[in-house]
């Protein structure tokens, strides 16, 4: 059989429609201009960011919301390199991802030519497979087995670099199908272990988190906890994988963790980890759950043998994605749950008083209560509203005071990495406009990207983004007053007028400075992405003293000194 001779990039942008891709992200550089020629009147839309960091989160996002692969470009060195925090951020949240790197030609390969980088060398540890295409009729091949790689088993990036003579090369060779994600499944005698080990429980927690989930795979777990009365915490942000409205949720299991939830971890006899790698932030610095032989029974469920018993010495490792375990577990017979019946219903209340005013704001002194913020913009948002966040202090408002709906109604980095919110907002904007997105952002977090507000006018994304502008690096600034009370240095900012800047992109801008402000300059943002599909900014301005929802700054720094006499 006879192909018809293309180019390198006809080849790749031809793969890419095979394996369903309809976006891509990117900045241009002359090193891949032949994608961007194949890319011209194509079916796939290519969103030009305005930088690579930015665009690499926007792919992230893409393949969190999707559980499809991100699809990123970018040229060679600077750009590469700008791009590497969000493969970073897909490599830790496991998430399906490729980037592809503009490379310089093959004939100046290993003289370090203009911004040439060994790509195999700088991202061989933040991602699943690197490599270089040097041939064009290898391309099918190349871009099909990233596919596979960065969806089955436990996802995450794919690195590829494309040398530009390479793909201005002309082939004739055949196009490959479209890949095939492949999870393993439970072994049925798994599931009666599974079974039998929480029958012989008093104790028992489900704590989910991790990736492949579906919304079907939640709808099955569901109705697994629900037939087994089982209490229900979910990992660190992936709070949207369970209906937090839902009377068995108890909350979630991460920084700043409800001490009461904290100890009902400790207490549990049994946890059932469906799907989280139990990493540092989940476990508290592996201290909820003791590494490497816990004091509770640990079963552990996870689409990635080579993750199961690396940290925990679990007393069941199964290796499954999270919709071939929820469909057996769904399916299992209930155990009797006589001895934890009232677990759930404790562990609700708890979460509850949890989540009342903090008493930082009870006095009525603050002129901006952002715990009213969250509980105005709980009741003006539909249940599948996304909310997306990046790093600080801020996003604690989002996480302990916000219940989250359905499957993929949070988008934030497990990675703890800032300048995601932004990007991360729009790329949902862009891929389900018909769905509102507010955007949680800390005023050193928006100055990471907050570029990208160019990226959400020229595209329409009406995302809202509401920026807590306490003029400094409040996170950092916390840990300050606490190890080194009242010596500040390095967190301070001088901010711009963040509404004006939103207004000079073409976006709506306003200012919130009291409590009473917020919840009509909401609905005037909600008016306005809809009417215009044009992003809205409502930056707050509050007293940096009110750092957590627990402690003032001045309360940090009293303890601290105290505490050193």
């Amino acid at each position: 059989m006879t192909h018809p001779s293309r180019s390198g990039g006809q080849i790749l942008v031809d793969a890419l429609r095979i394996h369903g891709v309809d976006t891509a992200f990117g900045v241009p550089g002359e090193s891949y201009l032949d994608v961007l020629d194949a890319l011209h009147g194509s079916a796939i839309e290519f969103v030009i960011n305005r930088q690579e960091g930015g665009a690499a989160f926007m792919a992230e996002a893409y393949g969190k919301m999707t559980g499809k692969p991100g699809i990123c470009f970018v040229t060679r060195g600077p750009g590469a390199t700008n791009a590497a925090i969000g493969v970073h951020t897909a490599y830790q949240d496991s998430t399906p991802m490729i980037l592809f790197v503009g490379q310089v030609g093959l004939d100046f390969m290993d003289r370090e030519a203009f911004q040439e980088i060994d790509y195999r060398r700088m991202y061989g540890q933040m991602a699943k497979w690197v490599a270089q295409i040097d041939r064009a009729e290898r391309i099918p091949e190349y871009i099909a087995r990233a596919f596979q790689v960065a969806t089955s088993g436990r996802p995450g990036p794919v690195v590829l670099a494309l040398p530009e003579d390479m793909l201005v090369t002309r082939a004739a060779v055949a196009n490959t199908g479209a890949y095939q994600a492949v999870q393993a499944s439970p072994a049925a005698a798994q599931i009666d272990q599974l079974r039998a080990m929480l029958a012989a429980a008093k104790r028992p927690l489900l704590l989910l988190g991790g990736a492949t989930w579906t919304a079907q795979a939640c709808a099955d777990v569901r109705r697994f906890a629900e037939a087994n009365a089982l209490p229900v915490a979910c990992a660190f942000r992936f709070q949207d994988l369970f209906d937090n409205g839902h009377r068995q949720y108890i909350g979630d299991v991460g920084i700043g963790i409800n001490p009461q939830l904290a100890a009902r971890v400790r207490q549990a006899d049994l946890i059932i980890a469906f799907g989280p790698r139990l990493g540092e932030m989940t476990t508290s610095g592996y201290t909820l759950i003791e590494a490497p032989v816990p004091r509770q029974q640990l079963i552990h469920i996870h689409p990635d043998p080579l993750e199961l018993g690396s940290v925990y010495q679990a007393a069941l490792l199964i290796a499954s994605g999270a919709p071939q375990a929820a469909a057996m577990l769904a399916a299992m017979p209930a155990v009797d749950a006589t001895a934890w019946q009232q677990t759930a219903a404790d562990g609700r209340a708890q979460l509850q008083a949890w989540q009342r005013q903090p008493p930082i704001f009870q006095d009525g002194s603050a002129a901006l209560d952002l715990w009213q913020l969250v509980q105005q913009l709980q009741a003006a948002l539909p249940a599948d509203a996304i909310i997306t966040n990046g790093a600080g202090n801020y996003a604690t408002w989002a996480h302990r005071f916000y219940q989250y709906g359905p499957m993929r109604t949070q988008l934030a980095p497990t990675s703890g990495a800032m300048g995601y919110g932004v990007p991360a907002g729009i790329a949902a904007k862009i891929i389900d406009p018909a769905r509102t997105v507010v955007t949680f952002a800390g005023d050193g977090e928006f100055m990471m990207n907050g570029q990208e507000l160019a990226t959400a006018v020229q595209y329409q994304a009406g995302v809202i983004i509401i920026v807590f502008n306490n003029s400094m690096f409040g996170t950092i600034r916390m840990h300050q007053e606490k190890n080194y009370p009242g010596r500040v240095c390095g967190t301070a900012l001088h901010n711009p007028d963040f509404a004006a800047l939103a207004q000079a992109y073409g976006a709506a801008g306003e200012v919130v400075s009291e409590t009473a402000q917020f919840g009509p300059a909401l609905a005037r943002a909600l008016a306005h992405t809809r009417e215009h599909a044009l992003p809205a900014l409502i930056e707050l301005r509050y007293d940096g003293n009110l750092i957590t929802p627990g402690a003032t700054l001045d309360a940090i720094r009293a303890a601290a000194e105290q505490a050193r006499g």
